[in-house]
């Protein structure tokens, strides 16, 4: 029995602003062109900008191009791959040009991954399955990567530093609980007391 993968109307898991959702226009492939799904097309690049973290048109133009690029299949732009290139990259909410950029490449990583693992899955060649594994490696890693990128671009490259052993001497005073330190901030978590050794 062979079965087809039907699509239904997409309806996100979780949405904590309605409005955003709602106001964010979808991208679709007309005739090798790319269209912005809005009634009002200036309004609707300019959503689609925000969501994408675009800076201008220009912008927003060259990044769904490189996107419509990443998900061709069989040598076509594929709709379906473009939506949920779209839809992921949304979902990262790249803040300015940089994180958009580099959200970018995480999601045609994940698609480059994915079809990696389906060819992997779809062979019996003992030398394509070992070049098939180091390249969905690679590409895995390469995401990891990524995300620590986008994570240190997104705290301005701060560091929080864990103390696990503390030592007091007479005398000292030491303070009991959890602490996050980031650059010049030190927080500890609320409601612990002060600890001073007998």
């Amino acid at each position: 029995m062979t079965t087809s993968l039907t699509r239904t109307k997409t309806i996100p898991v979780t949405i904590n602003d309605r409005a955003a959702a709602i106001a964010s226009p979808k991208v679709r492939l007309r005739r090798n062109r790319i269209v912005i799904d809005h009634a009002d097309p200036g309004a609707g690049e300019q959503l689609l900008a925000e969501a994408l973290g675009a800076a201008d048109r220009d912008a927003l133009h060259g990044l769904l191009s490189q996107l419509v690029k990443a998900s061709a299949v069989a040598r076509k732009p594929d709709q379906s791959n473009l939506s949920f290139m779209v839809s992921m990259l949304k979902s990262i909410a790249p803040k300015d040009s940089l994180e958009a950029m580099l959200a970018a490449q995480m999601v045609g990583i994940q698609v480059a991954a994915m079809r990696c693992a389906c060819r992997l899955a779809c062979t019996d060649d003992v030398p394509q399955q070992e070049s098939l594994t180091r390249a969905l490696t690679r590409l895995s890693r390469t995401f990891a990567s990524m995300m620590e990128a986008l994570n240190r671009h997104r705290s301005n490259g701060a560091c929080a530093i864990t103390v696990q052993n503390l030592s007091v001497q007479d005398g000292g005073k030491a303070v009991v609980g959890h602490f996050t330190q980031h650059a010049s901030l030190i927080a500890a978590q609320p409601g612990l007391a002060d600890a001073v050794p007998a």
